[in-house]
């Protein structure tokens, strides 16, 4: 179950990167988001259809989860590109509808999954048997049409790419070439860096209570599997809402807060607080859940055998998470992972600079990727051993650090400034020359004493007010 588990976000973190690299070479990314939509496609498929491959079916399973991550390092792409075709003056709030959407897809699955719980295993069956929907494929199925949906979207005529954001500095800097533009602007590689770990540490840390929010919630509560499925979509629908409006406020919220403020005191902070809140406090031990026993005639979900597992030994010995405790730290989660995922990336773009970032978001994408991948072993080895105070109190410790070690590192978050020799608009650069014109790109490679050379007596100018 752990190598399915993280199987998906191994797939991300290896071809994030490759993802990344490939959309640099080609300077476009409709093929390669194409190509990913397409397996993302048939991944989900596969994964929806394994009811009909009796055989060697965890093997079937571990490849769907596997190319599905494959698939998803497509974000790479993504982010890369809304760097390139925004403003630096737009970029928080474009980075924040785009954070959005991601979270909210992994806010809304559990929601999904909940809504199609009432379908039971059985289901129907369409396709002349070739087809199951139940509590378990229906999800895989609304993924294969939502993707067929995205995958429309990218093709051509509906969707166009339009990067500006070297023009803008270029023009900014009164330069002819956005190439040498941005190769001249050296990034400070130790604020990536830096940025790129505290993602790690932000997502682990709300990836864990994802992966770990059910069976928290069967062991402290005594919950059945459906119960527990219920309950945590109603409470990923209202962290959904809270997120959306928490993303909305971003942009405004960084007119009167520097960003990196926003995110160490904003973001941070609350992600703190929650997870020290998950720390129980209460007055005695959860519910212990007996073995089960077939020969009882009773079902798996009868209150006999709900609880903390006796399996685990320190649930007779630690207290009980109270569900105010629980909500609470739940909500400031809701606030404070939008805030800090937002902004890292924001603040990540803008130290870049200019220059095509595909491999860069890789990194960023694959960083938090690997904390999916050791997500669940987190779990097994720390949760499941040894308990609820060392899993929060560790990562309590983790983020306390990291809050504080943004802190002392705050001077190497500001992004760099590009001086503005004179107020310019962000026109195209046009070569005039008895009326022809040629195009950006060989414009674009020419220094202006190489243009001045090439052409006697011909203007050569960037087009001011």
């Amino acid at each position: 179950m752990g190598l399915i588990v993280a199987a998906n976000p191994l797939g991300q973190m290896i071809f994030s990167p490759i993802f990344g690299w490939w959309g640099n070479r080609l300077g476009k990314i409709r093929l390669p988001l194409l190509l990913s939509l397409s397996l993302f496609t048939l991944a989900s498929a596969v994964y929806s259809s394994l009811e009909l491959r009796p055989d060697n079916v965890k093997y079937w399973m571990l490849g769907s989860r596997f190319l599905i991550g494959v698939s998803s390092a497509n974000i790479a792409l993504c982010r890369s590109y809304l760097s390139a075709a925004t403003r630096i003056t737009e970029r928080t709030h474009a980075v924040s509808m785009v954070s959005l959407a991601q979270v909210l897809g992994f806010i809304i699955g559990p929601t999904l999954q909940a809504a199609v719980t009432p379908l039971g295993d059985q289901g129907y069956v369409w396709l002349w048997g070739k087809m199951h929907f139940n509590m378990y494929t229906a999800s895989g199925w609304i993924n294969v049409g939502m993707s067929i949906g995205n995958f429309m979207m990218f093709l051509p005529g509906v969707f166009e790419e339009h990067k500006i954001a070297a023009r803008e500095v270029m023009v900014m800097q009164g330069g002819t070439s956005e190439r040498e533009t941005w190769k001249a602007i050296k990034p400070n590689y130790l604020s990536a860096w830096i940025l790129i770990v505290a993602f790690f540490i932000l997502v682990f840390n709300f990836v864990l209570l994802e992966t770990l929010g059910t069976s928290l919630t069967m062991d402290m509560f005594a919950w059945s599997k459906a119960d527990s499925l219920w309950y945590m979509g109603i409470m990923m629908t209202t962290a959904a809402i809270v997120s959306l409006v928490t993303f909305v406020l971003i942009s405004p919220l960084c007119k009167l807060i520097a960003e990196r403020y926003l995110l160490i005191w904003g973001g941070f902070s609350l992600m703190f607080l929650g997870r020290v809140l998950f720390v129980p406090w209460g007055p005695d031990p959860p519910k212990l859940a007996q073995a089960f026993n077939a020969s009882l005639n009773l079902s798996d979900d009868d209150p006999l055998f709900l609880g903390c597992p006796p399996t685990q030994e320190w649930c007779g010995e630690l207290p009980a998470l109270t569900l105010t405790q629980f909500i609470i730290g739940f909500a400031l989660t809701s606030v404070g992972y939008p805030i800090g995922v937002t902004l890292i990336q924001t603040i990540f773009s803008k130290v870049l600079g200019p220059r095509p970032q595909g491999v860069w978001m890789g990194w960023m994408t694959g960083s938090g990727c690997l904390s999916r991948v050791l997500g669940p072993v987190f779990v097994g080895s720390i949760y499941t051993r040894l308990g609820t105070y060392w899993t929060f109190g560790v990562t309590s410790f983790m983020m306390l650090v990291s809050m504080f070690w943004l802190q002392c590192s705050n001077r190497l978050l500001i992004p760099p400034t590009f001086d503005k020799a004179t107020p310019v608009e962000l026109q195209e650069l046009s070569k005039h020359n008895g009326g022809s014109k040629v195009d950006d790109d060989d414009a674009g490679d020419d220094s202006p004493e190489e243009l001045v050379s090439k052409e006697h007596g011909s203007h050569h100018s960037l087009s001011r007010p």
